[in-house]
């Protein structure tokens, strides 16, 4: 117990200097009060022997968010990322309500070794439950309000062009490496969406498939004859009765996981040898972008990926030089 109550004084003085001079080293700063705090005896007090609240208050927001029918990848990250704090602040022992800006900037730090971006997901989880505790009026102060969240810079992956596209046609070894591409470029679909089609969601008089996004909402979209063509070769090529659009080859037959059927665009793209790396994301990009260069509106194809916001679309287009003079010519009013 003595051992336990001298880290949590030793955490409570770190956390108190780091919220007053926010950007002090606290490797250094952690050293330096353990020489002092190591020379007293500490002993805890019974308040301060009361178990956190924390766990609890988790499991109650992942539970909220299932009843707000959030998709089961965003709950399990969410889920990941924030039992990675209660393990963090269990040293601390703290009622959720007395955390405070220095213990979430103590926690971020401890990850400084790692990816901006990653660094800033987690904050974001953090500020989405810190926020539905204050919502839900179970704490006052929102202890994440003070944090921004880290500068990043996105990295957009660059489209295929036309003739890469062909390439990559042109490398398929066998007819469901060719299916898999033409369907992810066809519908401009994320990889998450299309590992979880059935053969029975494709609509073959339609040419067309509804899919579930991101937030489980639901839209349409489209396949090309091409698209169609190459999958219906590879359906009508199986002779197994797994009802999953993308299967296994080996038995059991089930359904491909996503890192299977990312790692066979992978091989297309290394059997042509591009300068640039493909993935299923590529392909979603290259969709945006060439079919925003052969003169397609905006709002349809923010709509067939599933953006709410067109910037998104945008950003994941990279429209040409040529495409944007053609249409200052065309539509200028002079």
């Amino acid at each position: 117990m003595e051992v336990n109550a001298q880290e949590y004084l030793l955490s409570e003085m770190v956390a108190l200097v780091y919220d007053l001079v926010p950007g002090i080293d606290v490797d250094k700063l952690r050293n330096k009060v353990s020489l002092i705090v190591s020379k007293y005896h500490v002993k805890q007090s019974r308040a301060q022997q009361v178990e956190s609240d924390l766990p609890k208050k988790v499991e109650m927001f992942l539970a909220a968010k299932k009843l707000e029918n959030r998709s089961k990848e965003t709950i399990k990250g969410y889920g990941i990322d924030l039992r990675l704090f209660c393990k963090h602040m269990d040293r601390h022992n703290k009622q959720t309500e007395h955390i405070t800006s220095a213990d979430i900037r103590t926690y971020l730090s401890s990850y400084e070794n790692r990816k901006m971006s990653t660094i800033g997901k987690k904050l974001s989880v953090l500020k989405s439950f810190f926020g539905w505790l204050v919502a839900e009026e179970f704490i006052q102060r929102d202890p994440t309000l003070k944090i921004n969240p880290p500068k990043t810079e996105k990295r957009m992956p660059k489209a295929l062009s036309i003739e890469e596209l062909e390439l990559m046609r042109e490398s398929c070894k066998t007819v469901r490496q060719r299916a898999f591409l033409e369907v992810f470029y066809a519908t401009g679909c994320r990889l998450s969406e299309i590992h979880s089609l059935d053969r029975s969601d494709i609509n073959a008089q339609n040419m067309s498939s509804n899919v579930v996004g991101k937030g489980n909402k639901e839209r349409e979209v489209y396949l090309s004859f091409k698209a169609m063509y190459h999958l219906n070769k590879y359906l009508n090529s199986r002779n197994d009765d797994c009802p999953a659009l993308m299967v296994t080859q080996r038995s059991p037959i089930r359904r491909m996981d996503k890192k299977t059927i990312q790692d066979e665009i992978k091989k297309i793209a290394k059997n042509c040898d591009l300068d640039h790396k493909v993935s299923c994301h590529v392909l979603r990009h290259t969709f945006a972008t060439l079919t925003l260069n052969n003169g397609a509106k905006l709002e349809a194809v923010q709509e067939i990926l599933g953006h709410s916001n067109p910037q998104t679309t945008l950003r994941y287009a990279h429209i040409t030089k040529e495409y944007k003079q053609e249409q200052y010519r065309k539509h200028l009013v002079q």
